[in-house]
């Protein structure tokens, strides 16, 4: 006998495994190639609701305005106040933004 052991499966629980590898592969290449340009589907429900897209993504990612001022460096209410689209921002807080969103400056800015 050798030190190898073996697993024998039904043809059915084979099938199976091939096909959930099958499917976590094409998972793990989406994710490889997303750019962040992709919307989620909740994020681009919640823009077609009227809510802003640094907001949707903010809520998205699960983070309060405050943990968005936090990890971009930036104050909370000039946040704010992009997210309501009473300042536009300059592209270096939009990039700091797009950054800890995990998206492109463009999506933040498409209405």
């Amino acid at each position: 006998m050798t030190s190898e052991q073996t697993v024998t499966l039904t043809r059915r629980e084979y099938d199976a495994l091939i096909e959930r590898n099958s499917q976590l592969e094409d998972m793990l290449a989406a994710q490889d190639a997303d750019d962040g340009v992709r919307v989620p589907h909740e994020v681009a429900l919640d823009i077609m609701r009227g809510k802003g897209p640094i907001q949707a993504f903010r809520n998205h990612r699960g983070m309060t305005l405050r943990e968005l001022s936090e990890r971009t460096g930036l104050a909370s209410g000039y946040i704010s106040e992009i997210e309501r689209g009473l300042k536009p921002g300059s592209a270096s807080a939009l990039t700091r933004i797009s950054d800890v969103l995990g998206t492109t400056i463009d999506v933040l800015v498409s209405r």
